[in-house]
């Protein structure tokens, strides 16, 4: 009988958490935003940190468009191609909570795409696939008034093999978070991205240079530089991925106390 209440409980709380959630955050970019922590041959080690642990007030939108409650890994239906572990998305929403809980219930929607061979900047183009996904799935999630409050992006390790690529990165990059503010009909919109640690090719610092050189008003970039590797000297570590979106929450809620929904008329 205890377990039978429990169980009522627990599914009329995630009913009512799914029904109000008040904070949207989009989570894209390649296989770090993904998650690879915990990740070896192919397999994930299942081990999820404290920092990374479900929370009723955490929810992320599935490929099927139905909210859940949040759990590692977030992207396993998603980045379909690849093998999933820890990202920093549960870590950061966490962490977001703790900080503010007046944010929640939160809602994740996962959208990154690593692959098996990475995506460059240009695949998230405004006329591209990964692109429309995003605005799609965005749209979704708003649907019974949440406020799509941030942007996460953590990409790049893909465009340092190419010198053209790298080369165009910046200038991508900031269409990329343009396009995504006016489409989303958010001008202030906050957007938290990544300097990379690591990439596919020569042209990391190239990369990270571009990177760290934005400067948009309300996008911060924090930096991945120094964070553990797994053994492919590419993906980050599960406790890199902790720390990341632990520096990822931070950034956001400095940006979210200088700009909110209420301050930004544009906003849906």
């Amino acid at each position: 009988m205890l377990a039978f209440l429990y169980l009522v409980f627990h599914l009329a709380g995630a009913y009512a958490s799914t029904s109000n959630i008040k904070t949207i955050i989009i989570l894209a970019g390649q296989s770090n935003m993904s998650g690879r922590g915990g990740v070896i041959n192919n397999t994930w080690d299942g081990v999820v940190p404290l920092q990374s642990q479900p929370n009723p007030s955490i929810l992320r939108l599935t490929a099927n468009l139905t909210w859940v409650q949040a759990h590692e890994p977030l992207h396993k239906d998603i980045d379909v191609q690849a093998t999933c572990g820890v990202g920093p998305g549960m870590a950061f929403a966490n962490r977001v909570l703790l900080k503010d809980p007046k944010l929640g219930p939160l809602g994740l929607v996962p959208c990154a795409v690593g692959g098996p061979m990475g995506t460059k900047i240009s695949d998230w183009g405004r006329k591209r696939l990964l692109y429309r996904q995003v605005l799609k799935r965005a749209n979704v999630a708003r649907r019974d008034g949440g406020l799509v409050r941030g942007v996460l992006w953590f990409q790049g390790e893909s465009d340092t093999v190419s010198e053209v690529d790298a080369r165009k990165y910046k200038r991508r990059l900031v269409n990329l978070f343009n396009n995504l503010r006016v489409d989303l009909g958010s001008p202030l919109l906050p957007i938290v991205h990544v300097a990379i640690t690591s990439g596919q090719g020569p042209l990391v610092d190239t990369v990270r240079k571009a990177q760290l050189g934005i400067k948009l008003q309300n996008v911060r970039c924090v930096d991945a530089k120094g964070l553990p590797l797994l053994q492919d000297n590419l993906h980050l570590s599960t406790q890199a991925e902790v720390r990341l979106g632990r520096m990822l929450a931070d950034a956001f809620l400095m940006q979210e106390h200088v700009v909110s929904p209420s301050n930004d008329t544009s906003s849906p």
